[in-house]
């Protein structure tokens, strides 16, 4: 407890069981917040959207056997997304692993795939020092998930507490100043493009750089696309903005990939998502690559001029050569390029038909940003409400957008969203979620309601697996094979059934009120929004396209 303590720990989601009652027992005399939720997965997805709200490490603690294995999906998630956690699981005692003991699994292989590093704690000798290495890697480099396997007896021993300073691992040293060679080169790609286009992801928001980007993109006078974990990054709000890039990205930041002449890609991994068919993916461009972690460049997009280092550092050096060049961008060939994006804004831009008596999915989400001035932390299930959510809610700050990307978890939304509002209790903190995604962790009501946590959730209920069923009306002639949600629960009942208040709204003039209703209750609240059935996500790009060839509707 000392050493998380020393850690800046506050809070820890858990759910105790036999192998950590030691734990839970001492836990009990600390000032550490312990959040009790109903699923050990909840834990992990709640420490994860801590961790993304908050910018800190974020730590659960769960039992051994099914306790661990329950968190495998949200390490792997929290994996995907390069997010410092760190994870405590119990263990059987140290003399019986291996035998197949009462609730022993060898969580540290099991896990070894999707975590950046584990430990087995075989002696308390090395608890602490692993504890504090722990936090050393889930924070430091490309961040992740770290988890320490803890032995029944090694947590009845006892040791006398002695402080460490700071850690240092031989075996790993992240490289965090770019080279300065290669920053020259980005200045004179810079100076020589006349088509440049910046393209953020979830490094920049992870490296705290969005300040350094807005300096950035402000001086080279370049416009700005992001994937999905890099919404809020920059500014939506601003003139260079092109919205999200990808497979349900805008039409004027898919082309604009396709024809600009030199692409900045900050904190990205090129997903297949974002690229689509690789070999055709920014064919145009002269590719610079700016990433902490030297195995994303070139991994899957080769790349012109690999930058290593850490996204903020890198931004401000450049930020400063930049000045002391006196750079001034190419007013002719930068408005032209200019006038082409405004031109595919203008030709096809976001939008959606809306219906007399059908409410939008799209709709609802407006309302939300509406009513919200955009304020909102916006957690997100995952599937059609997810893309959006993403689409239609405008992002003008970072670690304001919280979603699993890279793994794409259903009922990852309402435990995130918790843990959200945990680091963030001043700010409203709502989850956009599906009638079928929220079905995976809905048991999480309870801990929101015990902890009074006013967490507000907006279920776009459409009585399909909808994602799934878009699929299949475009590439499996409309067979909906097994994703008719039509049987499912009153979410205004259940609601009432843990304890919180649930509103529905089931025509578009209703949906006003029931957000304003929502927002205004102070406890947690299930808005459930009837909407039209077979909407669509578009733009889409189909599966192995290039991503200029979009479905638009």
């Amino acid at each position: 407890m000392q050493v998380l303590k020393d850690e800046g720990v506050d809070t820890i989601f858990g759910y105790p069981g036999g192998a950590v009652l030691d734990i839970y027992d001492e836990l009990e005399r600390t000032d550490i917040r312990h959040i009790l939720v109903r699923h050990e997965q909840g834990a992990v997805h709640a420490a994860d959207g801590y961790a993304r709200a908050s910018g800190k490490v974020g730590v659960c603690l769960v039992t051994s056997g099914p306790g661990a294995t329950n968190t495998v999906t949200g390490i792997a998630s929290a994996y995907m997304d390069s997010i410092p956690l760190v994870v405590l699981t119990g263990q059987v005692n140290t003399s019986l692993i291996g035998n197949d003991a009462f609730q022993e699994v060898d969580i540290v292989g099991i896990t070894r795939p999707c975590t950046k590093h584990n430990y087995l704690v075989k002696d308390i000798k090395d608890l602490s020092r692993t504890i504090k290495e722990a936090f050393f890697l889930a924070r430091s480099g490309r961040p992740g998930p770290v988890l320490i396997d803890l032995p029944k007896d090694q947590m009845q021993a006892s040791i006398d507490y002695k402080p460490l300073g700071h850690i240092k691992m031989r075996s790993y040293n992240p490289t965090y100043e770019p080279n300065e060679k290669q920053l020259k080169r980005v200045i004179k790609l810079i100076q020589q493009a006349k088509r440049p286009l910046i393209f953020t992801g979830g490094g920049v928001i992870l490296a705290g750089a969005s300040k350094e980007l807005a300096q950035f993109t402000k001086t080279i006078q370049a416009p700005v696309t992001s994937t999905l974990m890099g919404l809020g990054c920059y500014p939506a709000s601003d003139s260079k903005w092109l919205g999200m890039i990808g497979m349900h990205g805008t039409f004027s930041a898919n082309m604009s990939s396709a024809e600009c002449d030199l692409m900045i890609a900050i904190g990205v991994r090129f997903d297949d998502r974002v690229t689509g068919h690789v070999g055709t993916f920014a064919s145009k461009a002269k590719i610079i690559h700016i990433d902490i972690d030297p195995t994303s460049i070139s991994k899957n997009v080769p790349v012109h001029t690999p930058i290593v280092g850490d996204c903020r550092i890198t931004l401000t050096r450049l930020n400063s050569l930049l000045k002391e060049e006196d750079f001034k961008a190419p007013k002719g060939s930068r408005k032209d390029w200019f006038n082409q994006l405004e031109a595919w804004k203008s030709s096809a831009p976001m939008t959606y038909g809306q219906m007399k008596n059908k409410i939008k999915p799209q709709f609802v989400v407006e309302k939300l940003y509406e009513l919200t001035r955009g304020k909102a932390i916006v957690a997100t299930e995952v599937g059609q409400n997810q893309m959006w959510a993403a689409q239609y809610y405008h992002f003008n700050d970072p670690n304001t957008f919280i979603t699993s990307g890279g793994l794409g978890v259903m009922g990852f939304g309402l435990p995130a969203a918790i843990g959200a509002q945990v680091a963030c209790p001043d700010k409203t903190v709502i989850n956009i979620a599906g009638d079928g995604s929220i079905q995976m962790n809905i048991q999480e009501m309870a801990t929101a309601v015990q902890h009074c946590l006013p967490v507000k959730i907006a279920i776009l209920n459409n009585r399909y697996l909808g994602m799934v069923r878009q699929w299949q009306e475009l590439f499996y002639d409309k067979c909906y094979a097994s994703t008719n949600m039509e049987h499912a629960p009153d979410f205004v009942k259940l609601a009432e059934a843990y304890g919180a208040v649930g509103l529905r709204a089931s025509k578009p003039e209703e949906v006003e009120a029931v957000i304003k209703k929502g927002l205004d209750t102070k406890g947690p609240v299930i808005m459930e929004f009837v909407v039209e059935r077979e909407e669509g996500v578009y733009p889409m790009v189909p599966a192995g396209a290039s991503i200029t060839d979009m479905l638009l509707v």
